[in-house]
């Protein structure tokens, strides 16, 4: 191996060490041009309908989600506040079934005097350097979310001049080929967002419909829930049932039935039928890739990691298309 290849292979394991350094930094700069994409598909939409320039249509978009976001939580807050409220005061009923289960179980008075043990400074020493370290994560992940939002905003503000930036760092016999592959990872980053949000929004209304159609309580909170988890495939609407299921578990067992079906009923259309349906133009991941993306970066930068598993993954299949694909294996001799 000759000293050109050596310093290439070190060069390499030196990026690669210090984006790892550097991976929260990484990911809340991909949370951002994610969130930019998103901004930036009713920026072009608006801009082709009216002859505005990119701020001022920016500007409309942010104002236009505002009050949106301001109608639907005058609309549906109160009775979500209301639900909320109820959830609470269903919990303890929830907590003495489980614990009536739970005397069944051999170990279980064991754990409990275990934790009755708890009893001098010492031991809850521990318990509260634990409940201080949740409580900076959750400040830094609320830190971490503005900045991400800032820069969404300032790179949907000039994204050509971010794309210049990107082109220009590339080698010149290379540069178009760059400015192909942005443009096609933007259209299916773009077009997975889209679907993926028609896709939520049915899974919460129908939901939602459906639990209120069969009188069980917290229809609004559990929609909503598994309209968000939409955007988690695989892992999200398989979570999101368990919210109906214990609530419908407090009426009777028949109701359990029937929000179990009904959930089954809507997930597989929407897993099988409309999301497939509404990225067919677009990008098509499959459930496999899909799902060890979203174990392998849940593993390594846990929830965060986890809710952009999918957008990245997209990215990546659109890399490995242009790139690994076309220029080096079906030009491979």
């Amino acid at each position: 191996m000759n000293g050109r290849g050596i310093l290439g292979g070190l060069a390499l394991v030196v990026l690669g060490l210090l984006a790892w350094e550097l991976r929260w930094v990484l990911l809340v700069l991909f949370g951002a041009v994610v969130l930019a994409v998103a901004l930036d598909v009713p920026i072009t939409w608006l801009r082709r309908l009216v002859p505005l320039n990119r701020p001022l249509a920016l500007l409309v978009v942010l104002l236009a989600l505002l009050l949106i976001g301001g109608g639907l939580g005058q609309l549906l807050l109160p009775e979500l506040a209301e639900q909320v409220q109820q959830f609470t005061q269903l919990v303890p009923v929830v907590i003495q079934r489980l614990g009536r289960l739970a005397g069944q179980v051999s170990w279980i008075p064991d754990l409990e005097r275990q934790l009755m043990g708890f009893d001098s400074w010492d031991r809850l020493q521990p318990l509260g350097a634990q409940v201080l370290g949740f409580a900076g994560g959750a400040a830094n992940s609320t830190i971490q979310l503005l900045l991400m939002a800032l820069l969404a905003i300032l790179l949907a503000l000039d994204p050509r001049s971010h794309q210049r930036l990107v082109v220009a760092i590339t080698p010149r016999f290379w540069r178009p080929q760059m400015q192909g592959l942005l443009s096609e990872c933007r259209q299916a980053l773009g077009g997975w967002l889209a679907g993926m949000t028609i896709s939520a929004t049915s899974v919460f209304l129908l939901t939602w419909g459906g639990l209120a159609l069969l009188q069980v309580p917290l229809a609004l909170l559990s929609g909503l829930v598994c309209g968000l988890l939409t955007f988690v495939p695989t892992i999200g609407p398989t979570a999101a049932t368990l919210l109906p299921l214990a609530v419908a578990l407090l009426v009777s067992p028949a109701k359990v039935v029937q929000v179990l079906v009904l959930r089954l009923v809507l997930q597989n259309g929407e897993a099988f039928l409309l999301t497939p349906l509404l990225l067919s133009r677009t990008v098509n991941l499959l459930p496999t890739v899909a799902l060890m993306a979203q174990l392998s970066l849940g593993a390594l930068l846990g929830l965060p990691g986890l809710l952009l598993a999918l957008p990245l993954v997209v990215v990546l299949q659109v890399i490995c298309e242009q790139v690994v694909v076309r220029e080096v294996m079906d030009r491979w001799t």
